[in-house]
């Protein structure tokens, strides 16, 4: 019932937000669009909470306003919500799936969003250079979130790192700061149920910038994934438990 409730408002919410932040996006700059991104992001999180009982608990820093390349684990649809509400001025990389939600392609566009393509190759590679010119040229550096597996995966799982994040990394000659978190515990990749308990969002010690592609990718993918499945170990029992309260009577083990 938590997850009918949860998904009504939320959808609701986004649908309400997305013609909001279309009309934003018409103001001169991205300070006020940013506002109403941030804004909407807030409320998700109050409904996972007061709906769902879902606790988003931040560990380590958050680097808000800072130059540097957010290399994050992707196993919910609720990561880049999160990450917006925790990060403040955030930009993102996003694949170009998302534009085929109403009025979210005018909204990434006006806010500076590198949308890349799903398909990988020389478009995509088009898309991310273009976006490291952008982020050359903006006044005040901000954060990049950019998820390195491009797709999200199931919890315990992962995909190879794409070499993305590092091509940011050191074309714009900023630290990566890796995340790990286990949200796809509570918000399960972009399935219909949710289930209380604590989500985490953690931010690791960075990276440096160097030319040495595959070691940076290899630390990153290494340090994000044993967190990770640190993080989903430790609060794995009173997930359980709440998936089984969710589960009619006669279908529990």
């Amino acid at each position: 019932m938590r997850s009918l409730a949860f998904n009504i408002a939320y959808w609701s919410l986004s649908g309400v937000y997305a013609i909001v932040c279309a009309v934003l996006a018409l103001f001169p700059g991205r300070r006020v669009l940013m506002h109403g991104l941030r804004s909407y992001s807030r409320a998700t999180l109050i409904l996972m909470r007061v709906i769902c009982g879902i606790k988003v608990e931040v560990r380590g820093t958050a680097p808000k306003n800072q130059p540097v390349i957010i290399g994050a684990k992707h196993q919910s649809w609720g990561d880049g919500i999160v990450m917006m509400a925790k990060c403040g001025d955030v930009n993102f990389v996003c694949g170009d799936h998302m534009l085929d939600y109403p009025l979210i392609g005018w909204v990434l566009k006006r806010c500076g969003a590198i949308v890349l393509s799903n398909q990988g190759g020389a478009e995509a590679q088009a898309s991310l250079e273009a976006g490291v010119q952008r982020s050359q040229g903006e006044g005040r550096p901000r954060p990049i979130l950019i998820y390195p597996e491009g797709h999200l995966t199931p919890v315990g799982e992962g995909m190879r790192y794409r070499s993305g994040v590092w091509r940011l990394s050191q074309q714009l000659n900023r630290p990566i700061v890796p995340v790990a978190t286990n949200l796809g515990q509570c918000w399960p990749q972009n399935q219909w149920s949710k289930f209380s308990g604590t989500a985490v969002i953690e931010f690791l010690d960075p990276i440096q910038p160097s030319d040495d592609r595959d070691g940076v990718l290899a630390e990153l993918e290494t340090r994000v994934e044993a967190r990770s499945r640190q993080l989903e170990a430790e609060f794995a029992p009173a997930l359980e438990a709440s998936q089984c309260q969710t589960q009619p009577e006669g279908a529990r083990p």
